[in-house]
């Protein structure tokens, strides 16, 4: 397919208009030789970059693993999965990572996947099974490289590239600069796209508050200040904190006070984490309680606020964190809940200090979405297609009153008006959808 061809369509069917610059650079390099070092802020749309670099350059199918895609956590290979399997239609997409069903995994390699995007841990077991062969790779993506470093995935990926022999093309995709690399990355005609600075951008449209709590215990003003910034209840608002015991108990304070925050941590099964994503990004759980798990490596989108309930640890964490929000061309706002006797890091700085009133009997409003649970998925047979005429012909529903749709596996998550959803519920849940009898559910 002829490129004008192919980013038409990749464009029309990921319902934007044009590319950013550095897509762009990254869809001309696409006709050069070497290797990529690819240096950019979280959110700025490097996963279509790099997607679109090896749409380019595939080869047609030709049962053989052609490229494989690695990134540090499992929410991050969902995510170029999502965007990969909108884009490279025709090509034989595979995702492996852990909490998900290895038989289910075994099963999508018996037909030979033309890519495969994996973390490491998962890709190296297969690899060891003989349930893939990697000898013949030709491209090879670690995405989030210094974040995979980070996490100790070093060992892992160094078995993985031994056993790839044809390797081509290598790109590395980063947020932060890379200055030394390990033994088994051996970059060959190495060409850096720098795109670091764009964060400066972010510090022009984001503007950080201090909220200074007279108490060490920061629940109440944090309680006020949410009562303060979202006066809707659906003003996207991410909180973090540094424990994931911490999490828990911020979030377990704000359901005892009226609030429905969504709770976003390493301890959660894969299901949960997922489910916990879905409701904050389809609205209806706008506001979520996190560690900096949350800080990258997530499709989070349209974030409005960012409140630090306890000040990062290190500078990169901060700047993580915020760039949470104030993404492409939005305007965000940062908060740092200052305790009394707490020293501020030095790399924080602050626009103002906001005060807050009392509030005693105010609470968040409720958010306007609910979320219907439909028990089958993609393994199933069942798209977001089927979903969307099943809810306007048997659910009374118009099209454009039906938000996000999430497909799983063997589940869906659809966002639909609160308002809506207790009559839908009841109207579908006799029914069949494609010809299957599912169960019906709005999540709790």
């Amino acid at each position: 397919m002829r490129e004008k061809e192919f980013l038409r369509q990749a464009l029309e069917r990921m319902n934007i208009e044009e590319l950013n610059a550095m897509q762009r650079n990254m869809l001309d390099a696409a006709s050069a030789s070497g290797d990529i070092l690819l240096l950019s802020p979280t959110g700025s749309g490097k996963t279509l970059a790099f997607l679109l670099y090896l749409l380019k350059i595939l080869k047609a199918p030709c049962n053989r693993v052609q490229a494989v895609i690695i990134a540090p956590t499992r929410e991050l290979v969902q995510q170029i999965y999502g965007v990969a399997r909108t884009i490279m239609t025709g090509y034989k997409i595979t995702a492996l990572y852990g909490g998900h069903d290895v038989a289910d995994e075994k099963a999508s390699l018996a037909v030979t996947p033309d890519v495969i995007i994996a973390t490491p841990g998962r890709l190296l077991d297969h690899s060891q099974r003989a349930n893939i062969e990697l000898l013949d790779v030709s491209y090879l993506v670690l995405d989030e490289f210094d974040k995979a470093l980070e996490l100790g995935f070093e060992k892992d990926m160094a078995k993985i590239i031994s056993r790839m022999k044809n390797v081509s093309r290598l790109i590395l995709t980063s947020a932060t600069s890379l200055e030394v690399y390990p033994d088994f990355i051996k970059p060959k005609n190495l060409r850096v796209f720098n795109y670091l600075a764009d964060s400066k951008d972010l510090r022009r449209r984001l503007r950080i508050h201090r909220i200074d709590s007279d108490a060490r215990d920061k629940l109440d003003t944090l309680r006020r200040l949410l009562i303060d910034i979202m006066p809707t209840g659906s003003e996207k608002t991410i909180i973090f904190v540094n424990y994931r015991q911490s999490a828990e108990r911020v979030a377990e304070s704000l359901r005892k006070l009226g609030a429905d925050p969504g709770l976003y941590t390493g301890a959660l099964d894969q299901h949960d984490r997922e489910k916990a994503l879905a409701l904050f990004n389809n609205g209806t759980r706008p506001l979520l309680v996190t560690t900096d798990l949350a800080a990258r490596g997530l499709d989070i989108s349209e974030v409005k606020n960012i409140i630090h309930y306890h000040q990062p640890l290190t500078a990169e964490s901060y700047i993580h964190r915020n760039g949470r929000t104030a993404r492409v061309d939005a305007s965000g706002d940062a908060y740092l809940i200052i305790g009394p006797d707490e020293d501020v890091q030095e790399f924080i700085s602050f626009d103002d200090t906001r005060y807050l009133g009392d509030k005693p009997e105010s609470r968040i409003p409720p958010s306007k979405v609910s979320t219907l649970y439909i028990s089958a998925g993609r393994k199933e047979k069942i798209s977001r297609g089927d979903v969307v005429g099943f809810l306007v012909n048997s659910g009374g529903l118009e099209a454009q009153q039906i938000g996000a749709i999430n497909v799983y596996d063997h589940y869906i998550l659809v966002a639909i008006p609160r308002s809506e959803a207790k009559r839908v519920l009841q109207t579908i849940t006799p029914l069949k959808i494609k010809g299957k009898k599912p169960r019906y559910s709005l999540v709790k």
